[in-house]
């Protein structure tokens, strides 16, 4: 995180996502601020805490994806929730403090796979014995008058090359012990095996099955025996504290106000106030122990359109003194989108199809032509942003994609502005058709 200055966290987001350049400084002085917070005496960094961020804008415009591109950049703790989840808690909704124990699960995931590049080495090596004993003594049938030793060695060569990978093996693997759901609905989830800790013994169980898959389910075994599990939670729990980022989306559909003192503006309210405790900082008690989130960064989004932020509960506005505003996404920004980011929705068909032969280009003008459609779409049906090229995309590529098959030499298919103003002609009829319903 200290390599990285403001300024460069934004160019980080602008390589995927366009646009909202507000929202984008607002998330990256947050990201500094911890930073610099991480460098002061332990007496006046328990002073500062978070200053939260609201997003208000349509879907679609990228809220969460600023977000979500933000804890990776800095490989942070992350969670994404909806508010609409914490009503009716025990029917159909879900206790607030349950997003906090994602967080924490979201951190044991990190720190874990962290842990397991470290010992992925001497894990490895260990596994790789472990398959070698299984298929030694088929070997010894097939060959028996080899030497054991080179065949020992012919088969870690051949393992290592991914040779064998296909080939169907005996193993004994530990059986992961049952989640029991006590309450639907609440996050209640109670491991049987972790309540009894090791009062019953590790049931073993053996297996048939190919050679890469025992590979990826020994190594996950031998990883878990060579790394120190009360260190990876300690860790965990230092991250999800200080460095973790819960993402609140639809705030905006709990934004009102009670009235006369009944019906569903109550109930949004009452959502609204369970949430505030974590926001504002309390201690959570989760199955690795408990945790404080008076230092974990809240981003909550919403569209707006209906209520505003000031509909919310003065004190929960209060704990999100950052409001940034996003834009509707402009027929430039689709064009962008198309052609300009990491990863870019064009790239992305041309290399799917590229495996079945396909070899697509997609000319500048039928780019331009889509997010001309794009835009027009967006405006006379629901404003979806930028998940409206999904739907373009897959609407004109559904023929060529139904039809390739990888058993024919390569095609060239080329892509222009009349075909797909030939293969988008219907939703172009329909826009046409609109302008005249009054």
């Amino acid at each position: 995180m200290e390599l990285l200055s403001p300024k460069q966290i934004v160019a980080e987001l602008d390589r995927y996502i366009i646009g909202q350049a507000n929202a984008k400084r607002a998330v990256a002085v947050a990201l500094r601020n911890r930073y610099r917070r991480s460098k002061l005496s332990d007496k006046l960094r328990e002073e500062i805490t978070p200053k939260n961020i609201i997003m208000k804008g349509p879907t679609g415009v990228g809220k969460t994806e600023i977000a979500r591109r933000l804890a990776k950049l800095v490989k942070a703790p992350f969670v994404k929730v909806e508010a609409t989840k914490f009503t009716e808690v025990g029917y159909v909704g879900r206790d607030v403090e349950s997003m906090v124990r994602d967080l924490v699960e979201s951190a044991i995931r990190l720190v874990k796979n962290e842990k397991y590049e470290e010992v992925k080495a001497k894990a490895n090596d260990q596994v790789r014995e472990k398959l070698v004993n299984a298929l030694i003594n088929k070997r010894k049938k097939e060959q028996p008058d080899a030497d054991e030793n080179v065949l020992r060695e012919s088969l870690r060569s051949q393992i290592d090359s991914n040779k064998l990978d296909d080939e169907i093996i005996e193993i004994d693997t530990y059986e992961a012990p049952k989640m029991l759901n006590m309450m639907p609905g609440m996050g209640m989830e109670i491991n049987i095996g972790e309540m009894l800790g090791n009062a019953l013994p590790k049931t073993r169980k053996r297996k048939r099955l190919k050679l890469s898959d025992a590979r990826q389910m020994l190594l996950q075994e031998e990883s878990e025996k060579l790394i120190d599990t009360d260190s990876v939670n300690a860790e965990a729990l230092r991250r999800a504290e200080q460095e973790g980022i819960i993402f609140i989306d639809e705030i905006d559909k709990i934004a009102g106000k009670g009235g006369n003192g009944n019906g569903p503006d109550v109930s949004r309210e009452g959502v609204q106030r369970d949430i505030l405790p974590i926001v504002e900082g309390t201690v959570v008690s989760t199955k690795y122990g408990p945790i404080r989130t008076d230092f974990m960064l809240f981003i909550a989004a919403g569209a707006f359109h209906i209520s505003r932020v000031e509909d919310l509960i003065p004190e929960l506005q209060g704990r999100f003194p950052v409001v940034v505003s996003l834009d509707s996404l402009k027929k430039e920004d689709f064009v962008e989108i198309l052609k300009s980011t990491e990863n870019s929705l064009v790239m992305q068909y041309e290399n799917l199809l590229g495996v079945d032969n396909i070899k697509l280009t997609i000319t500048d003008d039928a780019i331009d032509q889509l997010s001309e459609i794009a835009v027009l779409e967006n405006d006379t049906s629901e404003n979806i942003g930028a998940r409206r090229l999904h739907n373009l995309m897959e609407a004109l590529l559904e023929d060529i994609s139904f039809n390739a098959s990888g058993d024919h030499p390569e095609i060239t298919v080329k892509i222009d502005r009349k075909y797909v103003k030939e293969h988008l002609s219907k939703l172009v009829n329909e826009y046409n058709l609109k302008k005249y319903v009054l």
